[in-house]
């Protein structure tokens, strides 16, 4: 009895592996991009897209009208923020 031929080949392994790692390579893709980023609260960590983050100020501002901090802390930290700010531009 003669045999079905050689099989695929060499050429045919590299094809059917290139094709396995880009599909498998393109299905994370998508799970990556459909699930949101990860992080505690989800909107301190940076977004993918291209869609603006918030700045350190409106991060403040959103606990504060959440009640997360009290009126002090509050004035403190935002205090803090504002020279800091300025700070950082004169030094360079």
């Amino acid at each position: 009895m003669m045999g079905y031929g050689y099989g695929m080949g060499v050429v045919g392994w590299i094809a059917m592996t290139i094709f396995w790692v880009g599909l498998i390579t393109l299905v994370i893709w998508v799970i990556a991009r459909v699930l949101p980023t990860g992080g505690a609260g989800g909107d301190s960590a940076p977004r993918r897209g291209g869609a603006p983050t918030e700045s350190a100020e409106d991060i403040l501002d959103r606990r504060f009208a959440a009640g997360e901090l009290d009126e002090e802390t509050y004035r403190s930290m935002r205090a803090t923020l504002r020279s800091s700010r300025t700070t950082g531009t004169e030094s360079r």
